[in-house]
């Protein structure tokens, strides 16, 4: 069970658990590393731009971090599907997403129209199914985690949880 009485998601990092570390490039070609969010309450969606539920999530996750503190909570965006940068870049203006997205590429990459394969942060995160959120609390550990789209109101519950506890 998750802190809020959730049921923790199957197949995914456990709660507790040390959330792996990474170092990815946004398609710019800027590098951000997870250790870099240390000290702030992080929101870890792992997408794919031809996935509708993340399409959904999209405006959502653009209203919820306008309204948080970012000295105190950062949004990153991992495309778990080794698109390319020009496609997830792509996703990104069109939804005017605020918060960084990484390329994790993988061996076979996926398009706005196909799936690709996993890249090894995407596998390391154990992502079946889209999207795959983690909230990170400031110490670098999983304090939640869901696939699928998720209620506003259960990401921020979970995004304060976490930042208190630290």
């Amino acid at each position: 069970m998750t802190g809020t009485g959730q049921p923790a998601a199957k197949g995914l990092l456990p709660v507790g658990s040390v959330a792996p570390a990474f170092r990815l490039r946004t398609p710019a070609g800027a590098p951000l590393s997870l250790a870099s969010l240390r000290g702030k309450t992080v929101l870890l969606e792992l997408f794919a731009t031809w996935c509708p539920h993340c399409t959904a999530e999209a405006p959502h996750l653009k209203a919820m971090y306008a309204k948080l503190p970012h000295d105190r909570y950062a949004f990153v965006s991992v495309n778990a599907d080794s698109e390319d940068a020009a496609s997830v870049l792509a996703y990104h203006i069109w939804f005017g997403l605020p918060f960084p997205a990484l390329l994790d590429p993988g061996t076979d990459p996926g398009t706005f129209h196909k799936a690709g394969s996993p890249g090894p942060v995407s596998k390391q995160y154990k992502v079946k199914l889209y999207p795959t959120f983690y909230v990170i609390d400031p110490a670098g550990k999983v304090a939640w985690s869901a696939n699928g789209e998720q209620p506003d109101a259960l990401l921020l519950q979970e995004l304060r949880q976490a930042s208190r506890a630290a």
